[in-house]
C-alpha cells in the first residue's frame, strides 16, 4: 500500500505550505497549474500509479478539481481502481466499500458544486473589476510580451501571409490577439 499526497495551486507565486502539514506520505505530488481542467500533469502521473489498496490525501475538494464533473470522475477513477481518497478538510473519504454510499455520493456533488460556484465567483468579481478599472483607464491589461521591433516583423508578416491561424500559432499567441497586436 503505498500514500500519496496530492497538492495544487493555481500560480507560481502561490504557496503550497499551507496544504497537508504533517500528513505523512510515501510521495508527492505537487504542481502549480490551474484546477480548471483535469489535464494536469501531476495528476495523471498520480493517477497512472495509483494501486488497489493506494491511499490519495488531499487537503480540500477545490484543490483536486475546480468542477463538480471533473471532481465526480476523478473520485470515480481512484475508488473504481481500488484507492481511497482522503479530502482532510472536508473529512471526507472515499474508497470502493462506500463508492454507492447515496450519502457520499451526495456530499460529494454538493461540496463539488459549491467550490465551482465560488470559482465562478471569483472571475464574475474579476471581470467587474477590470471592466470598472477599464472604464476609469486604469487598466491597460498585461503587457506584451512583444518587443516593438517583434510587433513590426509580425505586422510585416500579416499583411503578407494569408493563414492568420497559422501565423499565430507561429508566436504562440490567439488569432484574436494576433489581430489586437496588429492594429
Amino acid at each position: 500500500m503505498m500514500i500519496f499526497n496530492y497538492i495544487r495551486v493555481s500560480t507560481v507565486f502561490q504557496n503550497t505550505d499551507r496544504q497537508l502539514i504533517n500528513v505523512a506520505c510515501d510521495r508527492t505530488y505537487e504542481e502549480k497549474v490551474s484546477g480548471k481542467d483535469i489535464n494536469r500533469p501531476q495528476l495523471k502521473a498520480m493517477l497512472q500509479n495509483i494501486r488497489s489498496g493506494d491511499k490519495i490525501n488531499v487537503h480540500e475538494l477545490s484543490r483536486l478539481a475546480r468542477n463538480t464533473q471533473d471532481l465526480l470522475k476523478i473520485v470515480d477513477q481512484i475508488v473504481s481502481t481500488g484507492g481511497t481518497i482522503h479530502f482532510h478538510k472536508e473529512n471526507l473519504i472515499f474508497n470502493g466499500d462506500k463508492k454507492d454510499d447515496p450519502f457520499q455520493k451526495l456530499m460529494l456533488t454538493m461540496l463539488g458544486a459549491i467550490s465551482t460556484f465560488e470559482r465562478d465567483l471569483i472571475l464574475e468579481r474579476q471581470r467587474e473589476g477590470i471592466a470598472i478599472a477599464k472604464s476609469k483607464g486604469k487598466y491597460k491589461g498585461r503587457p506584451s510580451n512583444f518587443t516593438d521591433e517583434m510587433i513590426e516583423k509580425i505586422k510585416y508578416e500579416f499583411s503578407n501571409t494569408k493563414n492568420k491561424s497559422e501565423l499565430a500559432r507561429n508566436y504562440g499567441i490567439s488569432r484574436g490577439y494576433l489581430y489586437e497586436l496588429v492594429k
